[in-house]
């Protein structure tokens, strides 16, 4: 830590996160239906080496092994995400019990380890019925999404307080509906503009559910948010990185919390906006989840959907361990921004580090300096950023475990703990220790 940054509060929220399809597996278990991850997990070529989330962690039957595992860690806060297949098989319709209670064993479990749930409605995996009357390009996906939000806020809002309505927004729609690295799957403008506008208006009504069903609900949504930088000083590549920031930095925060879509897509995404839909998008909520991991490189490139496209990393700015670019003061730089902007707790809700090499040695032991290095790059940036600030609450690392990392299959571990696909042993690797050291030494006042 910079030594002139003072320790972070006593009472600075720390977690891990999660999502359903990346560890549960149980994909045909106990009445749950197929996703549009399943779907495109079948679809060869498109998913690593062709891996798929049937099996990923087995957390659906392996969940106590997890949670022993996270007192251990000694979190504060546990992120996971509910499957809304597992809950409406076909995404409305007919409840299936045995999902709900699933949520509601893991929910206790969790509570009884002494540690706070913080549920996420909605992290990518859409029922495949739903996607088969269009999905979130259809209008009235945003009352579906209600309807389950509805009744998952009935049945955990007793016990469960912190809620998100959805994780990565821009991600999934962009990902999903304008490059083909996501499901569904679908490159077309004006099927990524519908699904922007309609999951803005499943974000506003899940707010309005869950502020309605659960008493003392403290409600927010996960966004990623990275600079973006051209790809050289070619106009052409300027502007492309001005639409690629806008599309994924700006079309979901600014409509919920500022009550308008940013410029170059207020005009585009207008044909799809009917009379009162910017008051049902941009509903009060109480915090910003922020996932972050290193800022954005475009380039121009017609033959992309928008006429963007990822571009690299300077030379010498690339980790050879992690594979990417690790720039912590742009990091930085966001956690100020987001102050400025917004005006709302920050909440770090995913931050890690990837790399395909973590295994046990000889003596079963797991070391990853890499990750270990990365982590206190990260740490640094977010006490820099607290000192200029940044009204920063808490930290979450992604991830928990080794998991299903969507188009690169089993190839990234993110993990702060090793999971044997084989075998599912689960090993905690060195940065699961110092994590824990972290910890203890923030609520000692240390550091």
């Amino acid at each position: 830590m910079t030594a002139s940054l003072a320790p972070l509060p006593r009472d600075f929220l720390w977690g891990v996160s999660t999502s359903a399809y990346q560890i549960e597996g149980a994909v045909r278990d106990d009445g749950r239906g197929p996703s549009i991850w399943d779907t495109r997990c079948l679809m060869r070529g498109k998913i690593g080496t062709d891996e798929t989330g049937d099996v990923a962690c087995d957390h659906y039957h392996r969940w106590p092994e997890d949670i022993a595992l996270m007192r251990e860690l000694g979190v504060d806060a546990y992120r996971f995400s509910v499957a809304w297949p597992r809950i409406f098989p076909r995404g409305r319709g007919r409840l299936n019990p045995k999902g709900l209670d699933f949520y509601d064993r893991l929910t206790d479990a969790v509570l009884d380890a002494g540690i706070t749930p913080w549920l996420c409605l909605y992290h990518w995996d859409l029922p495949q019925a739903l996607q088969d009357l269009g999905g979130w390009t259809n209008r009235d996906c945003a009352g579906w999404f209600a309807d389950y939000a509805t009744v998952v806020a009935r049945r955990l809002g007793d016990r469960v307080k912190h809620w998100i309505t959805f994780n990565e927004f821009s991600v999934f729609t962009m990902f999903g509906f304008a490059i083909d690295w996501s499901a569904p799957g679908i490159t077309d403008r004006q099927a990524h503009l519908k699904a922007i506008h309609h999951v803005n208006l499943a974000h506003g009504a899940g707010v309005d559910v869950v502020r309605a069903l659960v008493p003392g609900a403290v409600i927010g949504a996960v966004h990623n948010r990275q600079q973006v930088f051209p790809e050289g000083e070619l106009e052409i590549h300027r502007e492309a990185a001005a639409l690629l920031s806008e599309h994924w930095n700006d079309v979901f925060p600014d409509p919920q919390l500022l009550g308008y879509y940013p410029e170059r897509t207020a005009q585009a995404i207008e044909p799809y906006v009917q009379a009162g839909d910017m008051a049902r998008i941009c509903r009060p909520v109480d915090f910003f989840g922020l996932n972050h991991y290193g800022p954005i490189f475009a380039r121009a490139d017609p033959t992309w959907t928008w006429g963007y496209a990822w571009g690299d990393a300077p030379e010498g700015r690339v980790n050879p361990e992690i594979g990417w670019a690790v720039f912590p003061e742009v990091f930085r730089d966001e956690l100020i921004t987001l102050t400025q902007r917004y005006g709302l707790p920050v909440y770090i809700t995913e931050n890690g580090c990837g790399g395909g090499t973590d295994a046990p040695d000889a003596s079963g032991a797991v070391h990853d300096p890499h990750r270990i290095a990365y982590l206190k790059l990260y740490q640094d940036a977010l006490r820099e950023a607290m000192a200029a600030g940044a009204d920063v609450r808490g930290y979450f690392v992604w991830c928990l475990l080794d998991n299903f990392e969507w188009g690169s299959g089993y190839a990234q571990r993110f993990g702060l703990v090793h999971v044997d696909y084989e075998t599912l042993k689960r090993t905690p690797k060195d940065s699961f220790a110092w994590y824990r050291a972290l910890m203890a030494a923030t609520r000692a006042g240390e550091r």
